[in-house]
Formats: C-alpha cells, sequence, structure tokens
C-alpha cells in the first residue's frame, strides 16, 4: 500500500470543469502565464483562497481535496508562503502530468462558495 500526503487546491469554475471532464482524476494543464500548480498544504488556507479569491472573481470558489504518494512530493519542499499555516508545494507546469500519475484516487469537492444573489 502507497503512502499518502492529502492536499488541497482551491479551484474556480473553469478549472473544476476541466477536473470533472479528466473523470475527476487529473489537473488541467498550466496556461502559458501560470508556471506553477501550487496545491496548499491545509484546507483552512485553501478555503481562504477560493472564497476570498476565487469568487469575488469568477462568482463561485471551491476547496478540493486529493491525495498523492508522499515518496513523490518528496521533490517538491513546502513553501510557507505567509503565516505559519500559508503552505503550499510549487509544482513546476512542465511537472503536471508525473504529479497527476501519481495522485491517489479522485479529486472530490469538499467545500464551494457562491457569490451572493443581488
Amino acid at each position: 500500500m502507497t503512502a499518502t500526503t492529502t492536499l488541497w487546491r482551491p479551484t474556480g469554475p473553469a478549472d473544476l470543469a476541466l477536473v470533472r471532464r479528466s473523470g475527476w482524476r487529473a489537473w488541467p494543464p498550466r496556461l502559458p502565464d501560470q508556471p506553477i500548480f501550487y496545491p496548499v498544504l491545509n484546507e483552512a488556507y485553501a478555503v481562504r483562497i477560493a472564497r476570498d479569491w476565487h469568487v469575488p472573481r469568477d462568482g463561485a470558489g471551491y476547496v478540493t481535496r486529493f491525495e498523492v504518494a508522499t515518496d513523490f512530493l518528496a521533490r517538491y519542499p513546502e513553501r510557507q508562503v505567509g503565516g505559519r499555516t500559508i503552505r503550499e508545494l510549487w509544482v513546476p507546469a512542465e511537472d503536471l502530468p508525473e504529479f497527476n500519475a501519481h495522485l491517489v484516487g479522485e479529486i472530490t469537492v469538499v467545500r464551494e462558495f457562491h457569490r451572493a444573489a443581488a
């Protein structure tokens, strides 16, 4: 049995549609202006991004949870990008196909946020 690490990813509706299209098994390729894929290391941080950034920009924000083989993740050191709990991994865009190959199970939506009706 492979040891796994739980990661979260805040995402907007467009990327979520692409994840759904993959059968909930892969993250979509990054756009040219997105050199890094950054899964986050705790749900609270993912909630903040989904709610406070994606909702105003996209009208909705989603928090996803997924498992990745722990031994594979060793190549991506944790990055603290703010306070003590603001931690993420930086996966270069060109590594994303290999990253996806090390997902264990499906990507699941665990929280969602929507812009309030006017």
